[in-house]
Parts: structure tokens; C-alpha cells; sequence
């Protein structure tokens, strides 16, 4: 009986330690099917292909929350180089790993239009959580929307989504008078 637990045990880090290589290999057969198999191919086969990989199809990526609150309540943020607040707004959206577009008024005609359309005027912060709209920066309104948007509380364990434009911050000389951080 325990000569039978020890030959399992053995047996199975032996069929388990192919499992950390996760090695692949494909080729056609005789009748010129593919073959994938996690076993070499017999020697008569030419031209096998071998794959390693490096980790699980299910690691990183956006998590299914995260995925769906996108879709349903999209992110947007309008905010430009107006300081602290703009900084803040940026630093949080980012460390609540959400996914979210950065429109800069100073730096896009487009996105002044959009904000003075939305808004009716030019200051920044503004976050857009779907159809609900928050002026300037306050983490717990922003936060509060966020998820009630149904965006995850936490990052997933590697990695942060990365906005899907985030152009560089202006040049304080550069900032028109009608933008301001307040709030």
C-alpha cells in the first residue's frame, strides 16, 4: 500500500513537470491532418513545429467586470496640465485600474467643443462615468461613481490598463486663460 502512494506520487511529478514546460507541437500527419500534441512527434515526421508558452491564455487582460462596466458606462476624462487636480483625477482612475479615454481640451479643439457641449464651460476636471457627469475632482464622488459604473474596486494582480490616449501634459507657458483646475 505505500509502496503504491510513493510510485503515484513519483508518477505523477514526473507527468506534471511537462506541464511547466508547456511545450507544443504541431505537424501533418500521413493522411495530412494537423497534429497538435504536447508529445514530440514520431521521428518520420518533417517539418514539426515546436511552441513554448509562457503562461496561462486566462493571465492578464481586462477582467470580465471591468469589461462589462466598460461597454455598458464608458470613462472619460477631460483634463489637461491644470495642476494638481488634473493629477489627481489621472493618478486615480489609474490606480483604480479602469480603463478610461483622456481628452485634453488645451490640446484638441475637438474635445474643447465636446466640454464646452457637455458642460457649458471650459474648466477640467471632468469625469464622465457613462451618461453621469461630475465637475472637478473629488475622489469620493469619483470613486462613488466609478462603482456604482460596476468597475472593479481593485487592480487585477499585473497589471494596470493604460488609457487609451493620454497625451503629455502642456507646458504651463503653453495653457490658454479659459482652463482652470478648480474644485
Amino acid at each position: 500500500m505505500k509502496a503504491g502512494f510513493i510510485m503515484a506520487a513519483a508518477w505523477l511529478a514526473v507527468a506534471s513537470a511537462p506541464l511547466s514546460a508547456a511545450q507544443l507541437y504541431q505537424w501533418k500527419d500521413a493522411q495530412g491532418r494537423t497534429v497538435y500534441s504536447d508529445q514530440a512527434p514520431p521521428p518520420s515526421i518533417r517539418n514539426a513545429q515546436q511552441k513554448a508558452f509562457n503562461g496561462s491564455v486566462i493571465e492578464g487582460g481586462e477582467s470580465y467586470s471591468s469589461k462589462t462596466a466598460r461597454e455598458k458606462h464608458p470613462i472619460t476624462l477631460y483634463a489637461s496640465a491644470c495642476g494638481a487636480p488634473c493629477d489627481l483625477a489621472r493618478k486615480l482612475l489609474s490606480e483604480r485600474g479602469v480603463p478610461f479615454s483622456n481628452k485634453d481640451p488645451q490640446a484638441s479643439p475637438e474635445a474643447q467643443a465636446e466640454l464646452q457641449k457637455i458642460t457649458g464651460q471650459l474648466r477640467v476636471p471632468v469625469l464622465i462615468v457613462g451618461s453621469d457627469k461630475i465637475d472637478g475632482f473629488e475622489s469620493g464622488q469619483w470613486n462613488a461613481a466609478i462603482d456604482r459604473a460596476g468597475y472593479p474596486k481593485t487592480v487585477l494582480p499585473g497589471g494596470k490598463p493604460t488609457p487609451e490616449a493620454t497625451p503629455a501634459p502642456a507646458s504651463p507657458a503653453a495653457q490658454p486663460p479659459a482652463l482652470s483646475g478648480t474644485r
